[in-house]
């Protein structure tokens, strides 16, 4: 068990060590996962085009659903970091296994929407052939959901003990099973039928099972665990602590939707622009998410090391390791920054061979510079609250921006804006976006800076009061 908050070190160089020993397992185990992602779109691809279109789309429904779901599960990391700081082992186990019921509890509306895209893609229009393999696809990863769900419970109770490195050979593990078992499925080797599109939708399923799998295992044999008597007098579902995590994780997973469907819908109001549009923001896109690894891995180690501190009642810890978790995001950011503009270039003719849709990238890549920084501060100080347990004004805050500035403001700056009614494009769009993550860092700075003050005042109350009451 990590050592109590209260009795951890509070220097610069000893939060910022913290930080960076919990991020770099989660960065790459988040790298290896989008490199299944990666691996599904070039596999399907070389299959045929209807099955590539079929799992890109089948994938983005997919990918939306599965955030809304895990991103309201993440509220389990900030209740157990609030244990671990104030040395409450005994709750540890209660709240997992509330964590484990909560994930059941979503499995079953999660699946129901994975087994029912009919009404979206209707009203997307997609073709009926290609609406046919995403719906298959689709069908196909609903298998795999009760295992995904339950191991982010898993993911979120590691993250929150400080032992993320688990999650890093797990995704390694998985990674190597699903490319080699999707393309055999896909293609119909080693003694499968060719299933196309659909076989990359069953090995997801597949390695999630395999994922929950290396969890349960790891979480019984492994020796750090038998203080926390995970399994010890099992608890049926509580109502009171269901709501709990509810409470606090609901207000996260939308924050998540949000975040990510802005970007899905994006490229379907743009679909008008044309192909060479679309290709071209979809280029950049990719960098985006990419980048975005390194903050979120950030993010998530801020979000413990606050919760910790919180549980502790240490809030000028707490208030340090935000300042200081903004500040390495910012940093790591302007320095991928100054690489992506010194091979932009090179980069964008590896992901496209058209003159056409390399010049659109091409012209939208300061645009991505300027979001990735903004991005990567609001993303930590949104992370931040969460360790405060503060979700609901934060995730409003995430509904203005990135709707309303972001897709809205995007939507006229992109189409009816006086200087483009002539000449739509799509850098209305990444404008809007720029805009969009800077207001959402100045309102969640402030946010967090009035938290983390009342805090910090609160607890220089109580401490000038417990001074009188020894002196008298």
């Amino acid at each position: 068990m990590p050592p109590s908050t209260s009795a951890s070190p509070t220097g610069t160089r000893a939060i910022v060590g913290q930080l960076l020993h919990l991020a770099w397992p989660i960065l790459i185990a988040q790298l290896l996962s989008m490199t299944m992602m990666v691996a599904d779109t070039v596999i399907a691809g070389r299959y045929g085009t209807a099955d590539l279109a079929g799992v890109a789309i089948g994938s983005s429904y997919y990918i939306s659903v599965v955030m809304l779901l895990t991103g309201t599960l993440q509220a389990i990391s900030p209740t157990i970091a609030h244990h671990v700081g104030a040395g409450r082992q005994e709750a540890i186990a209660p709240a997992l296994q509330q964590g484990f019921w909560l994930a059941l509890l979503l499995a079953g509306p999660g699946i129901a929407l994975l087994l029912n895209p009919g009404f979206l893609l209707e009203a997307a229009s997609v073709p009926p052939a290609v609406a046919a393999k995403a719906a298959d696809y689709l069908a196909a990863t609903a298998f795999g959901l009760p295992a995904l769900l339950l191991y982010r419970s898993f993911y979120a109770f590691n993250n929150a003990v400080g032992r993320p490195r688990v999650l890093m050979a797990i995704s390694a593990i998985t990674m190597s099973v699903h490319i080699p078992l999707a393309w055999a499925l896909t293609n119909g080797a080693l003694g499968f039928a060719p299933m196309g599109g659909t076989g990359c939708g069953v090995s997801t399923a597949t390695v999630h099972w395999i994922a929950l799998s290396c969890g349960f295992a790891y979480l019984v044999f492994n020796p750090a665990y038998k203080p926390y008597r995970l399994f010890h007098a099992w608890q049926a579902p509580r109502a009171q602590a269901l709501g709990q995590l509810l409470r606090l994780g609901l207000p996260m997973g939308v924050s998540t939707f949000i975040d990510i469907s802005s970007f899905t819908l994006i490229a379907i109001l743009a679909a008008r622009l044309g192909t060479e549009t679309v290709a071209g923001h979809r280029v950049i896109a990719n960098f985006t998410g990419m980048i975005y690894m390194l903050p979120l891995s950030l993010s998530i180690a801020t979000m413990v090391l606050v919760g910790q501190s919180a549980g502790a009642q240490d809030w000028r810890r707490a208030r340090r390791t935000a300042r200081l978790g903004m500040s390495l995001a910012l940093g790591f950011s302007l320095l991928v920054g100054a690489l992506l503009w010194m091979l932009r270039e090179p980069l964008v003719a590896f992901s496209s061979a058209d003159p056409a849709v390399q010049a659109v990238a091409l012209g939208l890549v300061v645009w991505l510079l300027l979001y990735q920084c903004f991005d990567a501060l609001q993303t930590v100080a949104a992370h931040a609250l969460r360790g405060y347990k503060v979700t609901l004004l934060p995730m409003l805050v995430h509904s203005l921006c990135f709707w309303g500035i972001g897709l809205a403001g995007g939507y006229w700056l992109s189409f009816h804006a006086p200087w483009r009614a002539s000449a739509p494009t799509v850098a209305g769009f990444w404008e809007a976006c720029v805009l969009a993550t800077l207001a959402a860092t100045l309102l969640f700075g402030a946010l967090l800076r009035a938290v983390s003050r009342r805090h910090v005042r609160e607890a220089a109350v109580q401490e000038r009061r417990e001074a009188r009451m020894r002196r008298w």
